[in-house]
């Protein structure tokens, strides 16, 4: 087997997903150019060697539609010959843009590839394009369909984790963004976003509020109680009938932020990288995609990082750095538990709860920041996993080099 390379990454800052964001008047095609156009300008490859453009995007529709990575890439002055293809699972769709590009590689049928991710929540809403799972009554019904949130909740609920817990957490991911920010440790993989006359609209995460305390968060009030009591909480405790209440402990401060975002990872074989004088920063040793129930829908990051250590012939010993999206703080506190990890273990330079989930890309930026931390701390093996709404997640290790 082909051994694939991580030869760079380039992410841009998450802007606020609102109308009064940062990037809102950014078009989710020129956000993904511009991070197109840094990744062949920092690298000086030959535009024409790429064999593919993998874009991870969620809500693929109106202006995120029609193949955005495609037309992003030919936008960024790559070669009319550079093909792209638009890949979709959830969540983790950033994440599966980088394995599938790595599998390629892996298979010997490329030997330079972009994996991607973009998502412009401000401009085109999360849910906007639909789904059987949402909306076809048959479906919901076999489903047991509920929000993401009751998910949470519930997963908070059956495994203990109370409402102090998860915003003890959530202010740690603050703590934790605002210190890798004030040392410097994103500095090599974000670029600032400019406008179309040159002008710089963003260089820093927008989302982050540093001075949040538990205080702050015991205030606001709980984001599902309502809609579980509207049949939501119905629905999934027929799944689950050992359960008598779904306890809500979730809001807007130990949620991740709804954000704009792109980021994309160069990958190739070592003869390419020597081609183009391109230094192999990581190797991918494995990823692992696994399904679970659809209805509870985001317990799997566990199952994930379990079934790729398993291919790779590691323990989770070996891993030194471990990045576990912050969709729901009960998330991450149920990672923790699985697997037997401290908080303290993971997402050390904080996460979506600080920063924002821009859902097609943040699995793209989850690599990049183990790979960042990797190599600030000159350590060996690192493990970045994502739940998926319809009950899936996604892992993936690299080893630097």
């Amino acid at each position: 087997m082909t051994e694939a390379y991580i030869f760079d990454h380039v992410r841009s800052p998450r802007g606020r997903g609102k109308k009064d964001g940062s990037l809102h008047t950014i078009t989710p095609i020129f956000l993904l150019s511009q991070i197109f156009v840094a990744l062949r300008t920092r690298n000086d490859f030959d535009v024409k060697a790429v064999d593919d453009v993998i874009t991870g995007c969620v809500t693929g529709v109106g202006e995120q539609g029609g193949d955005i990575g495609r037309f992003a890439a030919i936008m960024a002055d790559y070669s009319d010959e550079v093909p792209g293809m638009h890949v979709n699972r959830f969540c983790a769709s950033g994440l599966v843009a980088v394995n599938y590009a790595a599998a390629r590689v892996m298979a010997g049928q490329a030997d330079l590839m972009i994996g991607s991710g973009v998502e412009s929540m401000s401009r085109v809403q999360m849910g906007f394009d639909g789904g059987a799972w949402l909306l076809d009554p048959q479906v919901t019904n076999k489903i047991g369909t509920v929000l993401q949130g009751i998910s949470a909740d519930m997963i908070a609920t059956k495994y203990g984790f109370s409402r102090e817990d998860c915003d003890e957490y959530s202010v740690f991911s603050q703590q934790r963004a605002k210190k890798a920010w004030d040392k410097g440790h994103f500095k090599n993989s974000i670029i600032p976003i400019k406008d179309n006359i040159g002008r710089v609209m963003l260089e820093h995460d927008e989302h982050m509020r540093p001075d949040t305390t538990v205080d702050d968060l015991a205030a606001l009030k709980s984001s599902f109680n309502d809609m579980g009591e509207l049949g939501f909480d119905a629905v999934i405790m027929q799944k689950y009938p050992e359960i008598e209440r779904v306890n809500h402990v979730h809001h807007a401060g130990n949620s991740s932020g709804i954000v704009d975002g792109a980021a994309a990872i160069l990958i190739g074989t070592e003869e390419t990288g020597k081609k183009f004088n391109l230094k192999p920063r990581a190797r991918i040793v494995s990823f692992a995609d696994i399904g679970t129930d659809p209805s509870i829908m985001l317990t799997g990051p566990g199952k994930a990082a379990k079934k790729a250590l398993k291919r790779a012939g590691l323990s989770k010993n070996d891993i030194d750095v471990w990045e576990v999206n912050e969709a729901f703080a009960s998330v991450v506190l149920r990672f923790c538990q699985e697997m037997d990890l401290g908080t303290d273990e993971v997402n050390v330079n904080g996460g979506a709860i600080a920063m924002g989930h821009p859902l097609g890309a943040t699995g793209n930026m989850l690599l990049g920041t183990a790979l960042d931390e990797l190599e600030r701390t000159k350590k060996k093996y690192a493990l970045a996993t994502l739940c998926v709404a319809g009950g899936m997640a996604t892992a993936a290790i690299i080893e630097r080099v």
